[in-house]
């Protein structure tokens, strides 16, 4: 009975794997290549490699206002795919593209006026003078190259996740293998200065990642622009703008609980991170070695998070809610099973992947102990992606606003303020008694996703 309430049968996973394994596959190769690139750029010099984390962890909050605006509405995306309504789906399309533009626009904004005392944030540990001024100056002209691939990176995510979510994986992976092969060729030629070009260190691989977008947004556009057969949707998608005002009202209903929520995780973890950095310097280059094999190895269940809302928003379409509470349990369960294979690789490279980093031995030793302890808690981080992605299908993103960045702002966020400022516990430690609050959260995962609250159809 408990097999057959968690584990589902051969035709369950092959409809999960046909979704999962090509959006894992691109989320792989591009962590793998961004995973070459920190090392590339960690070749350089530990305040490249400190300068350039704190410029990605900035942007990174972009990156997660573009997926949540664009997720939110996509919400609605997967549920019109279910009943085949086509038109439905154009007004999505164009809803994340007006969406994500101007959300683009407002941050190229806010990081040219403040990036630098943004930077400056995560600069106020130990470190001598020099240090930090190179370390502001390498982050500072890093962001400032990649502010110009925001643009084709907006875009790129309405293209790639309407596709995804009308089943459509593989087109999306091939875009992002042909911007992850450029990009990588780049970061050769222009971080180390080949085929007579300069070498221009961590600029360089700005240059490269700005040159993939544009790369993996045409793709995208001629792919769909000559499919449109198979995808109807853009038939017609730019003859104008609009989008009906009540759907436009339901779709912003949806998506700004996410899009906020999204921004509030993000910008959380950066206060996070801020905090560890205020012990040391050391601390950012450590964390980013570790958050860079993390996100090669967390691959797996983070890219079933996808799969579960995608899946899981079309049964709903289809108003068949125990089906959608059935496959809820089998998702998970698949999910934490993902997360636990890929923790016992994670803890097995943990003394071996820092010493690839041209850095001090007690930099790796601080990422040896990280890369450990990201590992060991990486089943309960499986558990809670998988019960946001649950709960969010449903279009209860009020209620995974208060599960996901409600719950960094209200118990992380002032616990690691505290022991940074008010204590001398060690930054290890402090990391031990963050990732222990993952366990209250999959408590409170588990309680929502039971209750059913998430189980409705919001297209009728």
């Amino acid at each position: 009975m408990l097999k057959k309430k968690y584990i589902g049968d051969k035709a369950f996973y092959k409809t999960v794997l046909t979704i999962a394994v090509p959006i894992m596959i691109q989320n792989a190769i591009s962590n793998f290549v961004g995973l070459l690139d920190n090392l590339m750029i960690g070749r350089v010099g530990t305040n490249a490699i400190s300068g350039v984390a704190i410029a990605n962890q900035l942007i990174f909050i972009y990156y997660l206002l573009v997926f949540g605006a664009a997720a939110g509405i996509g919400i609605f995306t997967a549920q019109y795919y279910g009943v085949n309504d086509n038109e439905g789906i154009r007004y999505t399309f164009r809803m994340k593209l007006i969406v994500n533009t101007l959300i683009t626009v407002l941050c190229i904004l806010g990081f040219s006026l403040f990036g630098t005392t943004l930077i400056s944030l995560y600069l106020k540990g130990e470190g001598t003078g020099a240090d930090v001024a190179e370390t502001l100056h390498i982050g500072r002209s890093y962001m400032n190259i990649m502010l110009i691939g925001l643009i084709p990176c907006s875009w790129s995510q309405a293209y790639a996740g309407t596709l995804r979510e009308t089943q459509e994986t593989k087109v999306p992976m091939y875009a992002s293998f042909l911007a992850v092969f450029v990009n990588l060729v780049g970061n050769y030629v222009l971080i180390y200065g080949h085929l007579g070009l300069p070498a221009l260190g961590a600029v360089g691989a700005a240059w490269a990642t700005v040159i993939s977008r544009f790369v993996e947004l045409l793709v995208l556009v001629i792919y769909t622009a000559t499919h449109s057969a198979k995808h109807p949707f853009i038939i017609g998608a730019f003859k104008s703008l609009r989008v009906p005002a009540n759907l436009a009202g339901k779709f912003m209903v949806k998506s700004l609980p996410l899009m906020i929520n999204e921004g509030l995780w993000a910008s959380g973890m950066a206060i996070l991170n801020q905090s560890y950095s205020y012990r040391s310097l050391d601390a950012v280059a450590a964390i980013n070695i570790q958050s860079t094999l993390y996100n090669l190895m967390g691959v797996a269940f983070l890219t079933m998070g996808d799969a579960v809302g995608i899946l899981i928003g079309q049964i709903l379409g289809t108003g068949d809610m125990d089906k959608a509470k059935d496959h809820a349990r089998k998702l998970t369960a698949f999910t934490v099973f993902c997360g636990f294979i890929f923790a016992l690789f994670m803890v097995g490279l943990s003394p071996l992947f820092p010493k690839l980093y041209n850095t001090s031995d007690d930099i790796k030793h601080m990422a040896t102990k990280l890369i450990m302890i990201a590992g060991i808690f990486m089943p309960f981080n499986a558990y809670t992606h998988a019960s946001y992605f649950i709960i969010r299908a449903g279009g209860r993103t009020g209620i995974t606003m208060l599960f996901d960045s409600c719950f960094v702002w209200l118990i992380n966020v002032p616990i690691a303020f505290c022991i940074s400022h008010f204590t001398s516990i060690d930054v290890v430690v402090m990391v031990v008694i963050i990732s222990c609050m993952e366990v209250i959260k999959c408590i409170i995962g588990g309680v929502m996703v039971k209750m059913g609250i998430w189980a409705r159809n919001i297209i009728q």
